[in-house]
């Protein structure tokens, strides 16, 4: 069970923001960072069993330069 998950959240090119965790199949999108957030946390808690939820969930914001 892993102690932290970490996001990583780009803009979708269609609107709105994308959010992945490498090395786990947990995705999830949103319209705003802050909807991201709350559907990160609930995409997590449907992926792991409560007994081995993460304890820290941290998004990233992945910016193209």
């Amino acid at each position: 069970m892993p102690k932290e998950i970490l996001f990583l959240v780009e803009e979708s090119v269609d609107g709105g923001y994308e959010a992945r965790v490498p090395g786990y199949s947990i995705h999830t999108q949103a319209d705003t960072l802050e909807e991201v957030r709350r559907m990160a946390v609930d995409a997590v808690r449907c992926h792991f069993d409560e007994q081995d939820l993460p304890r820290d969930i941290r998004l990233h914001l992945v910016r193209e330069g």
